[in-house]
């Protein structure tokens, strides 16, 4: 499996991107321009990557610029052929945008950037410790679409406390039902806003994001891989 991580301009998440799959998954990872075209290298049992940060500039809106962008245009051709596409942060942002994945990311309730480590929970069934570093980052979406998503088990991962509940103290941007990422109906977009690639390392005393990798594309690879 290979990775081709999406660097734009104002991409500020790219380097961590690459570094933790590359150095502490140990997997083939290629960069990837915005202005090219060209995805060929890619078969669909590989994940396109779009990394945190400010693209564009977040200029018009967040992630509504990239978009457009000529790469953009060939992972949504590839997602559409069933090829696996990550998103985090600014990249969930942009798969929203992009019409890949429902709802809209708001800007936060306390209407302030947030930047520390939260708890998520998912199918791991135990809450991971991820940070988060986001100022837009309250999903949003309309009563019917929420309710399907969490009927279709489409919500990968909610926010919680430390012991795996899910409450209103432990939402840290009053995201609705607690929602930190979801995936497509087709289970090979996936978009949330914590950075697991900042969690993948004993150098950061956490490698909880390892299990979040695993969990959705790695299951074949031990969560202690290069520990």
């Amino acid at each position: 499996m290979k990775f081709g991580v999406i660097v734009f301009p104002g991409s500020n998440c790219d380097r961590d991107m690459i570094g933790a799959l590359r150095d502490d998954l140990g997997q083939e990872v290629i960069e990837l321009w915005h202005k090219d075209h060209d995805l060929s290298m890619f078969s669909t049992e590989d994940c396109i990557v779009l990394p945190g940060g400010f693209s564009y500039g977040d200029y018009l809106r967040c992630g509504a610029i990239a978009r457009f962008s000529p790469m953009m245009q060939e992972t949504i051709k590839f997602a559409h052929k069933g090829g696996k596409v990550f998103g985090v942060c600014n990249g969930f942002q942009i798969l929203c945008e992009a019409g890949l994945l429902p709802g809209v990311l708001l800007k936060n309730a306390n209407q302030q950037f947030i930047c520390k480590n939260v708890y998520i929970i998912g199918k791991e069934e135990k809450a991971l410790k991820i940070p988060i570093a986001h100022g837009e980052g309250r999903f949003h979406a309309d009563e019917k679409t929420v309710e399907h998503l969490l009927k279709n088990e489409q919500v990968i991962y909610r926010y919680c406390d430390e012991d795996g509940t899910i409450n209103d103290q432990s939402n840290p941007n009053g995201a609705l039902k607690n929602i930190a990422g979801i995936c497509n109906e087709a289970r090979n977009v996936f978009g949330m806003m914590p950075h697991p690639e900042r969690a993948c390392s004993n150098k950061l005393a956490n490698q909880d994001g390892k299990i979040v990798f695993n969990s959705l594309f790695l299951e074949k690879i031990s969560a202690t891989t290069h520990a």
